[in-house]
């Protein structure tokens, strides 16, 4: 087998990894018959660009985000939620998790990925913002929740026991808004998961960062006998910026 080595500005890797959602499983049988729900976040505007076939403003399709601070895109900016039936967008996303059942398929961005795979979202609505509203629906009836989560976002300490010690009540100062996290439970999927699916053996992560525009970038040995098109998928990726 070929061995390659790629690195990925978070803007391709958030490509990678929408293209990886798609060619998930449970992904593929709700596009033949089910419903996706994507929800708001900039990795996910990247998800619903490769579902849709359509360009989406990645800033306007996020919630919160962070900039050096941590802050919300505001309530008049935001694009609305985009929601699939068998494949065909649809309107009234806001009410259609109430349709929503076990086949049926969730799309949530995250913050934080753990050492133990666990992700977690930060949340500066008090109530919990979308991650309040779709998670009991999630867990209740078994809808799959898809996590897409670049490896930028790693962290060296548990999202479980993070999301015991913090809040937005317990913070006295913040710069930005203040958080809670919410870990959640459900398929994450990394750039390593991402290429596996696109057809690659092994992934594993060989260093991270970089400077010139190349900030939270991740490096990584991809191995294969089809890594000759994975390279150049890449390469098309890069040539395109990450858009679409």
């Amino acid at each position: 087998m070929k061995q390659i080595q790629i690195t990925l500005t978070p803007e391709e890797s958030k490509r990678i990894i929408a293209m990886g959602v798609k060619k998930l499983p449970i992904v593929q049988k709700a596009l033949k018959k089910g419903i996706i729900l994507i929800t708001l976040g900039t990795t996910n505007a990247y998800v619903a660009e490769e579902l849709t076939g359509k360009k989406i403003d990645h800033f306007r399709y996020g919630a919160g985000y962070i900039d050096g601070t941590t802050t919300v895109v505001p309530m008049e900016k935001r694009l609305p939620t985009i929601a699939l039936r068998d494949g065909m967008q649809v309107d009234g996303a806001e009410n259609i998790i109430k349709e929503m059942g076990a086949g049926d398929v969730i799309i949530k961005g995250a913050n934080a990925l753990d050492p133990d795979g666990i992700a977690g979202v930060m949340m500066a609505n008090p109530v919990g913002g979308t991650t309040g509203t779709v998670l009991g629906a999630v867990m209740a009836r078994g809808i799959n929740l898809v996590i897409p989560v670049g490896l930028e976002k790693s962290i060296p300490y548990s999202v479980m026991e993070i999301s015991k010690r913090v809040g937005i009540g317990r913070c006295s100062k913040a710069t930005g808004l203040p958080v809670g996290v919410m870990p959640l439970a459900g398929t994450v999927v990394t750039e390593v998961a991402a290429l596996t699916l696109l057809g690659a053996e092994d992934v594993f992560p060989i260093g991270a960062g970089g400077i010139n525009g190349g900030e939270g970038s991740i490096t990584l040995c991809v191995i294969g006998n089809n890594v000759d098109e994975i390279f150049d998928l890449v390469q098309k990726v890069k040539e395109k910026k990450g858009e679409l």
